[in-house]
């Protein structure tokens, strides 16, 4: 007979404990341990006893040189924004996980990409939380033609991979990840180990069959998909929604990806129809002022391969605190802080007892630090209440000793800036293009006090 104790798992690294603490033992992180149910089988595993034995059939030692593979043509979604974030397409074996707030788009992209490829290939569409009936008034609602389209309402991973055996679909949809559970683990679903254990068999699955797997998960308070770490380690691609409840703009974000570069952005619209690709998203980035109004300047990121010109702005304003607010929204904090000090430091303007407010309008959120001397120009724009010229753009990375460090992609950036009417472009010396530039007027620095007199 099984007997069964009761063991602490935690759900950020996935750690067990035998006793509850408030702090995980492996990972550190506090109050993640949650109660869970182990059985023990009656028979343990035979432990390693040397090196001595017989070699499992199938195994054995190559060369790197000697692998042959095959390039496979990659499988398009229909949806350019979601294929650029994909690396090119769908990739034969590939698992996909999808992360995002409650109600921001994940099911609506999913069954238009479904829709989509099941004109031409077969799809197995498995919800866990929504029943087919809802799944066939959101398809209707959108006005798709999902004839295409397998339905299966299971969570019971050894019955949903018998249901893809006998269907050989060459693309799977789990929605959600967290309403499955496998009888291997006896435990609720979304547990730990439940996740662990189901998105192991699924990744399995996808691996021997060829199958493209898309899951869908669920996310915590803080941004982060719910579960153990390891689930976004199993997985080939992991995608993030992005993008404000109340907007009605819609970013993914490749945050990993085997099979192509990260970090890419695909900007989508959320319309009555279901989500619209947005083709050109530096347009919906800026708002062009009639009049140029202080504080605010346009700058130029890169997302993944992709240069887009975004507004920064910036509100300087009296503070009557002990300690001055440093608020952002789109940026990082810190990095924020770290750049009033060097504006001190090595442009002798202090803002000690300023609150200092940061917007980057449209929602998206900036990581590069390609950004840091615009951030610094709007703050002393609206310090001083002097206006930047619309038609003026503004990119490089400032370091501690007030140096202007270059930036990666500094000519397509400039392309980017002359298709959408910039006339002049404030960037790093080592950036500068070594032929002029007859469209837009280039100025190029390489402290932070020349980029001062020139504003």
């Amino acid at each position: 007979m099984s007997k069964s104790k009761l063991i602490y798992n935690c759900r950020e690294c996935g750690g067990q404990s035998p006793k509850w603490a408030g702090q995980c033992p492996d990972c550190g992180a506090w109050n993640s341990l949650e109660e869970a149910v182990s059985v023990s089988a009656k028979g343990a595993r035979p432990r390693f006893s040397g090196y001595a034995g017989n070699v499992q059939n199938g195994s054995q030692v190559l060369n790197l040189s000697d692998i042959k593979h095959t390039q496979q043509d990659r499988l398009s979604t229909r949806l350019s924004e979601l294929d650029r974030v994909l690396g090119g397409g769908l990739v034969h074996g590939a698992v996909t996980l999808i992360g995002g707030d409650p109600g921001i788009g994940k099911s609506t992209l999913l069954i238009q990409t479904t829709s989509s490829i099941g004109k031409e290939r077969p799809v197995l569409y498995v919800t866990g939380e929504e029943s087919l009936e809802q799944v066939s008034q959101r398809a209707d609602r959108l006005g798709l033609d999902a004839h295409g389209v397998r339905m299966l309402a299971e969570t019971r991973v050894e019955s949903i991979m018998a249901h893809a055996q006998q269907e050989r679909p060459q693309v799977m949809v789990i929605d959600s990840i967290q309403s499955i559970y496998t009888d291997a683990v006896q435990s609720a679903p979304g547990s730990v180990s439940q996740l662990r254990e189901s998105a192991g068999q699924l990744v399995h699955f996808a691996k021997q069959s060829g199958t493209m797997i898309f899951l869908v998960g669920h996310v915590t308070k803080e941004g982060a998909i719910a579960g153990p770490r390891v689930l976004e380690h199993m997985v080939d691609t992991v995608l993030y929604f992005e993008g404000e409840s109340d907007s009605r703009y819609r970013m993914i974000r490749a945050v990993k990806n085997r099979f192509g570069a990260v970090n890419e952005l695909g900007v989508f619209a959320m319309t009555d129809k279901g989500l619209k690709e947005v083709s050109n998203p530096s347009a919906i980035f800026l708002s062009r002022h009639e009049n140029p109004v202080a504080g605010s300047i346009i700058t130029i990121t890169r997302e993944g391969s992709r240069p887009l010109l975004i507004e920064l702005q910036a509100l300087v304003d009296e503070s009557h605190l002990a300690n001055p607010r440093r608020v952002t929204l789109g940026l990082e904090q810190n990095r924020l802080a770290m750049l009033l000090a060097v504006l001190h430091r090595h442009g002798g303007i202090a803002m000690f007892d300023q609150d200092v407010y940061v917007n980057v309008v449209g929602g998206v959120r900036v990581g590069e630090t390609g950004v840091d001397l615009a951030v610094i120009m709007a703050a002393l724009s609206s310090f001083r209440n002097k206006p930047i010229p619309n038609d003026l753009a503004v990119f490089g990375e400032v370091g501690l000793a007030g140096e202007i460090r270059p930036v990666s992609g500094g000519e397509d950036r400039l392309r980017e800036a002359v298709k959408h009417g910039i006339k002049r472009v404030l960037l790093p010396k080592a950036n500068c293009p070594r032929k002029a530039w007859a469209e837009c007027e280039i100025h190029a620095v390489s402290r932070l006090d020349e980029a001062l007199r020139f504003l």
